[in-house]
């Protein structure tokens, strides 16, 4: 059996359980049994929609060394031959004595330490920057775009048409938005030269409840929570409005040309590296300066130049064609592991 160590809250978000989910459905294709080890019932309701089991530890998502000595028994109790780990709370402890007792496959973009596991796995675009030692026998890399983790609405992304003028304009914050972009990009924008402005708020944004109310009366704005069908309003959009993370990676495989910026640490490296490579344009930190005029700029830039977008999302979908999710699975299902 396999089975995913990963916590969901609203610290952490959600990005973690989806991209893992993503890979459990793809090892469905393979006809693997997997199961969740999750540390709280936060992860439950999108465990149970998507019909699988899962164990639930009752411990802290933050301090996952105390956790060692249950999560060994679920593992010799339940026969996991193989466990995939998605967490930045990991310590090289705790990563060490599961190895002893498991196959084990570590999702990384931090590069903290030389992770004693079987497979690191990194679909980060600066994953060159991490110093990962490849000639360490011990341990095998699978490193690049072409890792990235995506739901399965996004293996089969046609390529994206160019419209040659700007009309729809799509916002999106991530799991929460602790310092209100969406409302701001509302405000800071000249909403009446776009026939749609959709904004896309997560599960934690605790600003949704006013933006309805304070854009009720605007036909072509619309606000949005917890959507099913994330993938549609991407291929719909002409541009995008993104905060930094796994949404980037998605936007790419859609080819939609897009503007970032970031709130925490995180977010920044992936951020600034495609903006280096020239796929997306960074806007910046919230946290350092007027991040609506920095948007606003680029935004009038992009939405002048036809050819600019048009390059951009092609190289966007060369960066990720949306099939690393298999690819993922298929590396899991290997017996070499």
């Amino acid at each position: 059996m396999i089975a995913i160590r990963v916590d969901m809250n609203n610290q952490i978000a959600t990005g973690h359980l989806m991209r893992c989910l993503s890979i459990a459905e793809a090892l469905r294709f393979h006809n693997e049994e997997v199961m969740f080890i999750v540390a709280d019932e936060q992860p439950i309701e999108f465990l149970s929609q998507r019909n699988f089991r899962y164990i639930v530890l009752n411990t802290q998502w933050n301090n996952m060394e105390s956790e060692v000595k249950e999560l060994t028994k679920i593992i010799i109790d339940k026969n996991i031959d193989k466990l995939l780990i998605d967490s930045y709370q990991v310590t090289y402890k705790y990563l060490n004595e599961i190895s002893n007792i498991t196959k084990t496959i570590y999702i990384d973009d931090l590069g903290k330490f030389e992770y004693p596991v079987n497979t690191v796995i990194c679909y980060a675009n600066y994953w060159k920057k991490l110093g990962y030692d490849l000639n360490n026998t011990k341990t095998k890399y699978f490193l690049g775009t072409k890792y990235v983790p995506l739901r399965k609405e996004f293996w089969n992304i046609k390529n994206k048409h160019i419209s040659d003028d700007v009309e729809n304009v799509l916002i999106m914050t991530g799991g929460s938005d602790p310092y209100n972009i969406a409302g701001l990009m509302l405000c800071g924008i000249d909403r009446s030269k776009y026939k749609k402005i959709d904004v896309i708020c997560g599960r934690y944004n605790s600003n949704y409840n006013d933006l309805v109310a304070g854009y009720r009366n605007e036909s072509n704005v619309s606000i949005h929570r917890n959507v099913s069908n994330m993938e549609d309003y991407m291929m719909n959009a002409d541009i995008a409005i993104s905060a930094g993370g796994t949404t980037l990676y998605e936007l790419c495989a859609c080819g939609t040309p897009t503007i970032s910026y970031t709130f925490v640490d995180n977010q920044i490296d992936n951020a600034k590296q495609f903006d280096e490579d020239g796929l997306i344009r960074y806007a910046g930190d919230v946290r350092d300066g007027d991040i609506v005029k920095s948007i606003n700029s680029i935004l009038k830039k992009m939405k002048d130049d036809y050819k600019l977008r048009k390059d951009m999302s092609h190289r966007m979908q060369l960066c990720v064609d949306g099939r690393g999710t298999m690819r993922v699975a298929d590396i899991m299902c290997e017996k070499c592991i």
